[in-house]
């Protein structure tokens, strides 16, 4: 994408249907049959694939990818730099459940969404599964197919189901290669320690 046409408007096709309430950033694509939904807010240089799905009042920060047919759903977050796979599912329901304990159909004021919220740079692979309330921390990597349960340190990858840290990815995606009590990205040759004592809080580039 050329500098002139990150600050152009946002492209939108004609088959896509972006609801008047939504707030579409500059230079953003929303391609063929995706929907966004009222007062979703995404940010400039985005794209959003075909047959996307991004729910009312779902925030996109800037230079994110949505690929083709993933399902997000709100309250999702996403920071900016997050890539979401072709066909990802982001739930919204702790307790799914179509009807009430009385068999009355449930409505909008009988469940309480919960959210996916996605760290900057975090990658979720194609068909992978967020089952919220969970955070994908900054940086990390879900494999693909992988089913989330728990919240996923800064930097882990995390592979399965249910979905397990196997290991470090770094800013490049690349996976780190332990040296010492630090691992270094075989790419770029950063080095990244711990960030405190507790594995669970990930790591940082040092």
């Amino acid at each position: 994408m050329t500098l002139e046409e990150t600050h152009a408007a946002p492209r939108i096709e004609p088959s896509a249907d972006v609801d008047e309430r939504a707030v579409i950033g500059a230079g953003t694509l929303v391609w063929h049959l995706a929907q966004v939904r009222e007062h979703a807010r995404v940010g400039s240089e985005c794209i959003i694939g075909r047959g996307a799905y991004v729910g009312p009042g779902v925030v996109v920060g800037d230079r994110c990818k949505i690929q083709n047919h993933a399902l997000v759903y709100e309250p999702a977050v996403l920071e900016d730099g997050a890539f979401v796979g072709p066909a990802v599912v982001f739930t919204n329901d702790y307790l799914p459940r179509a009807v009430n304990p009385d068999g009355t159909l449930k409505d909008g004021d009988d469940w309480e969404a919960v959210g996916v919220t996605v760290r900057t740079g975090a990658s979720i692979g194609a068909r992978a599964v967020c089952v919220a309330p969970v955070t994908i921390g900054a940086w990390a990597m879900v494999a693909a197919g992988a089913v989330v349960t728990r919240d996923v340190p800064d930097h882990a990858l995390v592979v399965g189901v249910p979905a397990r840290r196997v290991g470090w990815v770094g800013h490049a995606g690349a996976p780190l290669v332990a040296q010492g009590d630090a691992w270094r990205c075989p790419q770029t040759g950063t080095l990244y320690v711990r960030r405190s004592s507790n594995e669970d809080d990930g790591l940082v580039a040092s």
